[in-house]
């Protein structure tokens, strides 16, 4: 007897028959990972801010020239690495405050569509 070959074009996951007749073992399982704890995300993000702690460190000594700034009739003169460090903290917190205020309007809109009766 052979085996009935599946049409062109289409293919089959399961083996083929061995010669004896019987079916093949069947395959092993994939071993599932291991949850990730707070713990490990703790570390996780604690590598990533001494990793970025660092090149920010190293920006800084190599980048020691003094310029001037003008803003707002405001007039400094600091470290350039120190300037465009600032100027980096600013836009970080403007875009969590834009967030934050774009995250209560849309949680204030679902709010108020969950207290009103469904039209039915």
């Amino acid at each position: 007897m052979s085996q009935p070959t599946p049409p062109h074009g289409t293919a089959t996951t399961l083996p083929p028959p061995l010669a004896n007749g019987s079916s093949p073992p069947a395959p092993p399982t994939a071993q599932r990972r291991p949850r990730r704890t707070r713990l490990s995300s703790i570390r996780t993000g604690l590598i990533a801010g001494v990793v970025a702690l660092t090149v920010v460190v190293i920006f800084i000594v190599q980048n020691p020239h003094a310029v001037s700034i003008s803003f707002l009739g405001a007039h400094l003169r600091l470290s350039l690495a120190v300037a465009l460090l600032l100027a980096a903290i600013a836009g970080a917190l403007l875009t969590a405050a834009l967030g934050t205020a774009r995250i209560t309007q849309l949680r204030r809109i679902m709010r108020r569509n969950r207290s009103k009766p469904a039209a039915g």
